[in-house]
């Protein structure tokens, strides 16, 4: 027995079984988390929302403190240029997005009545079609409206996530100042409550995961921006309409690693097969190219491979999460992943380090 308890497959049984234990436990004293829970999810956009842009703009605010520039300064400078920022995108991108949306949505039946008409027109005038593609073609047919009614749906649920998040943005300035003010003096607050040893383990920590976060939003950023830069040029090139709206909705949907790209191409095809069938030949031409240059020039340059996630795992994290919490779900889930697999990295080589040689393999 006592030789049982010594073996590593045992200790490790044993700590699934308590961290099982603990799971029930919680689920079953709920009542006590809901209103820490409630708080959460009150600060938690303005929490997030600050933190996005912490990641975009600390480095300027480092780089004005290396020339001199007094913190608080240099801080205040960042918010000017945000207002300004904000203040473009008011007076000279917002109205053209809205009028673009606008006769988006005007022109949608119209669209919708074509493909009908379409398809029908190519059904009638084939003399031999397999009942499997005729079924299919005939499904298709019938439930087109209601296809049209679920992507409108699912852009009006992004979309009203979006102006969740912006109702919410009158805490962000706020959560930001002290981010970029205090935020370096987080890490040394907490490790005055801890042992040498924690304190250094938990200084490690905060820095891989504050490395991982950087680079992911910081690239992510730089990466989408450029993506989103190259479709609106190639759009105005090939003379495709609505060209603004679908440049900002590829730059957003650039956000979701390796999904995103294929979401912004659907709706930059569809209306350029509406408007002209070689006019969205052109787009997938234009999509191809920009994505060319992202993936082998400035992902590579920009973002390297920080998360080093596999493909397949990305894919089935944003299923996930898109069926869990919707679009932001589809925005989170990637860098919330990175974190938690950041910490249990961090773990998992602390608890190495501290076994005896011969003695560091988990089983």
């Amino acid at each position: 027995m006592i030789f049982l308890v010594h073996k590593k497959s045992f200790k490790v049984l044993i700590t699934a079984i308590l961290i099982f234990a603990l799971i029930y436990l919680i689920s079953e004293t709920t009542f006590v988390f809901v209103p820490v829970g409630a708080y959460l999810t009150a600060i938690a956009v303005p929490i997030i929302g600050a933190g996005i842009i912490f990641y975009v703009t600390n480095p300027l605010v480092n780089l004005l403190e290396r020339y001199k520039v007094h913190r608080v300064l240099g801080i205040l400078i960042v918010f000017l240029l945000i207002i300004l920022l904000g203040y473009f995108i008011v007076i000279f991108i917002a109205p053209i997005v809205q009028q673009q949306f606008a006769r988006l949505m005007d022109n949608t039946p119209t669209w919708v009545n074509n493909a009908e008409k379409l398809l029908i027109l190519w059904q009638n005038n084939q003399e031999f079609i397999p009942p499997q593609l005729e079924n299919m073609i005939q499904n298709v047919t019938e439930n087109l409206n209601n296809y049209v009614q679920m992507i409108t749906s699912f852009l009006f649920d992004a979309i009203g996530q979006i102006f969740g998040f912006v109702f919410s943005f009158f805490l962000i300035p706020f959560f930001l100042f002290f981010m970029l003010k205090d935020g370096e003096k987080l890490v040394p607050f907490i490790t005055k409550f801890l042992s040498e040893r924690k304190s250094a383990s938990f200084a490690r920590l905060m820095i891989n995961i504050n490395h991982t976060l950087a680079s992911f939003i910081q690239g992510q950023f730089i990466v989408s921006l450029c993506v989103g830069i190259m479709l609106y040029i190639g759009y105005i090139i090939i003379g495709l309409n609505y060209s603004l709206s679908l440049a900002l909705f590829a730059l957003v949907m650039n956000f979701i690693p390796f999904v995103g790209p294929f979401l912004s191409a659907v709706p930059a095809v569809l209306i350029g097969f509406f408007q002209d069938p070689m006019v969205a030949v052109w787009a997938i031409v234009v999509m191809v190219v920009a994505q060319q240059i992202e993936s082998n020039f400035i992902s590579p340059n920009v973002m390297g491979r920080v998360l080093q996630i596999h493909p397949l795992t990305v894919i089935t994290l944003i299923l996930a999460a898109g069926g869990i919490a919707g679009f932001l779900g589809l925005l989170f889930i990637i860098p919330a992943y990175a974190v938690v697999k950041t910490i249990i990295s961090h773990f998992y080589f602390e608890w190495r380090s501290q076994q005896p040689e011969g003695e560091k393999n988990l089983f």
